[in-house]
C-alpha cells in the first residue's frame, strides 16, 4: 500500500472539482448504499470473526447507522450545499453577503474497533456529502471487518476519490505523516494525543471522538424499573465495548440497596451468557485481562464469572467502590459496572466536576430542579435524562466530546459541517458609496464613522 501515491491521486482529482457537484456526490452514496446491502452477509460474517457480534446487533447498532446516514444526506445534501444568504450591516451596504459550504478536500478517517463499520463508515458518509475525497483506515484490531471493507470498497470506488487502507500500528503511523486537509479520528485519548500531534504539523483541522468515564446520576426520586432496564441494556450493550456507555453509577445512598436489587434482577431477565447470541466477547486477550484486573472480587455484588478461552466476562456489578479504586482510574470500556454512593445531590455533582470532561452523561429523576442543575452545571459531550447512550441515534443532535473526551463533533448536518468549511463572500455594489472611510481623516468624519459604526 503506498498511501502517499494514494493521496497524491486523489489531490490531483480533487482539483478536478468534481467532488463539488452535489449530483456526484448523491451518485456515490447511493453506489455505496447499494454495495453495503448486497454484502449484508458478508459484512455480518466478518464481525461475527471478530469479536461474536450477531446479525441483529450488528444491523442495529452498525449497518442501520450507516444506511441511515446515506439516506440522511442523499435528502438533505442540496439544501446544506447552497449558499446561505447572510445579513450585510450598515457599514458595508449596498451589498449582498453569503456563506458557501466548500469541501476541505483531501481527508483522512481513522475508526474505532468497537462499532467497526459504524465508527469507520459513518464519518466516510460525511465526507463524501460534504464533497471531500477520503482514505479510510479502519481499526486492525477488528480484523476481519477491515479486511472486509476495503475488499467490498476498494474495487468498486476508485482510488482517487475513495480508499480502504489496511494495516497497523505502522501503516497508521506513515498515514499520520502526510499532509491532509482534515484528520477523523475515534478512539483512545491517547492515541487522540497522538493524531492531534501530527496533524498540529501540517496545520490539519481534526476532529477527534474520545470517551471517558460517562457517570449516570440515579436519584432518589428516579423511576426504579425504568431506569435499572435502561441501564443494564445501555452498559452491557456490545459488552460494555461502547464509549457512551455507563461508566459508573453514582446513586443516592437512601436508596442503594433497592437499586441494585433492580439491576440484578435485569440482568438475570436478559440472559446474558456466554451462549446467547446478544450478547458479545471481549474483543482480545489483551482487553480481557485488563477487564479481568479491574474486577475486585471482594467487592462483587453480582457476575465476575469469566472465560478466557471464550473471552467472555459475565456482566458484574462491583459495591462499595471508592473514588481511589483502581477501577475508577481509566474508562472501563467493559461490563464491569462500579456503584458510587452519595449523601446530597450536590456531592454528587462536585464529584463529576473533579473529574476530566466525560464524552457522555446521564441522570435519572423526576425532580425538574435536578434536571437543571445537573444540564447546567456539568460539561460533558452529550446525554439523557432519563436514558442512557440514545442520544447519539438522533440524527439532530451533535454527537461529540469536550476537553480529554474529543473535539468536534458529527452526526446529520454536524457531519457535513465538521467536513467543510464555511467561507464567507459579500458582494458589494460599485455605487453609492460614501467616502467616510478614505483619507483625508476630519471631526466631521469621525462624527459619522461613531453613528455608522
Amino acid at each position: 500500500m503506498n498511501v502517499q501515491h494514494i493521496l497524491e491521486k486523489q489531490r490531483e482529482f480533487y482539483k478536478t472539482h468534481k467532488t463539488k457537484d452535489p449530483d456526484f456526490r448523491k451518485h456515490k452514496l447511493r453506489q455505496l448504499k447499494t454495495l453495503i446491502q448486497k454484502n449484508e452477509d458478508v459484512l455480518y460474517e466478518a464481525i461475527y470473526k471478530d469479536f461474536g457480534k450477531s446479525r441483529f446487533e450488528t444491523y442495529t447498532t452498525e449497518i442501520s447507522f450507516v444506511l441511515k446516514d446515506i439516506d440522511y444526506y442523499l435528502k438533505n445534501l442540496d439544501r446544506f450545499a447552497k449558499p446561505k444568504s447572510a445579513k450585510t450591516n450598515l457599514v458595508n451596504q449596498i451589498a449582498t453577503s453569503k456563506i458557501y459550504s466548500e469541501p476541505l478536500g483531501c481527508v483522512l478517517v481513522i475508526g474505532a474497533w468497537n462499532y467497526p463499520y459504524q465508527l469507520s463508515l459513518s464519518p466516510m458518509v460525511a465526507a463524501i456529502a460534504a464533497g471531500n475525497t477520503c482514505i479510510v483506515k479502519p481499526s486492525e484490531i477488528a480484523f476481519h471487518t477491515m479486511a472486509v471493507m476495503a475488499q467490498i470498497i476498494n474495487p468498486e470506488f476508485p482510488e482517487e476519490f475513495l480508499y480502504v487502507a489496511e494495516g497497523g500500528i505502522e501503516e497508521t503511523t506513515e498515514l499520520l505523516k502526510l499532509k491532509f486537509d482534515k484528520i477523523f479520528f475515534t478512539g483512545s485519548t491517547r492515541v487522540g494525543k497522538i493524531v492531534y500531534e501530527a496533524a498540529a504539523k501540517h496545520l490539519t483541522p481534526v476532529t477527534l471522538e474520545l470517551g471517558g468515564k460517562s457517570p449516570v446520576i440515579v436519584t432518589a426520586s428516579a423511576d426504579f424499573d425504568v431506569a435499572a432496564k435502561r441501564i443494564v441494556w445501555g452498559k452491557f450493550l456490545n459488552a460494555g465495548q461502547t464509549c457512551v456507555a455507563p461508566d459508573y453509577l453514582l446513586v443516592d445512598e437512601k436508596v442503594k440497596d433497592k437499586f441494585l436489587e433492580y439491576l440484578r434482577q435485569y440482568i438475570k431477565k436478559f440472559e446474558y451468557g456466554p451462549d446467547k447470541q446478544h450478547y458479545t466477547q471481549i474483543i482480545n486477550q489483551k482487553n480481557f485481562k485488563r477487564l479481568t484486573e479491574l474486577i475486585d472480587t471482594a467487592k462483587v455484588y453480582f457476575g465476575g464469572n469469566h472465560d478466557v478461552n471464550n473471552l467472555y466476562i459475565e456482566p458484574t456489578i462491583l459495591t462499595d467502590v471508592q473514588w481511589e479504586d483502581k477501577v475508577m482510574q481509566e474508562e472501563i470500556f467493559g461490563p464491569v459496572l462500579p456503584v458510587l454512593t452519595y449523601q446530597y445531590f450536590r456531592e454528587a455533582l462536585n464529584e463529576i466536576l473533579e473529574t476530566e470532561k466525560p464524552l457522555a452523561a446521564y441522570i435519572f429523576t423526576k425532580n425538574n430542579e435536578e434536571k437543571e442543575l445537573f444540564t447546567s452545571l456539568l460539561s460533558f459531550g452529550g446525554g439523557c435524562i432519563n436514558d442512557v447512550v440514545m442520544h447519539l441515534s438522533n440524527d439532530h443532535l451533535p454527537f461529540g466530546g469536550v476537553g480529554n473526551s474529543g473535539i468536534g463533533s458529527y452526526h446529520g448536518k454536524y457531519g457535513f459541517e465538521a467536513f467543510s468549511h464555511r467561507k464567507a463572500v459579500m458582494d458589494r455594489a460599485t455605487w453609492g458609496e460614501p467616502n467616510l472611510k478614505y483619507p483625508p481623516y476630519s471631526e466631521e468624519k469621525m462624527k459619522w464613522i461613531n453613528r455608522v459604526m
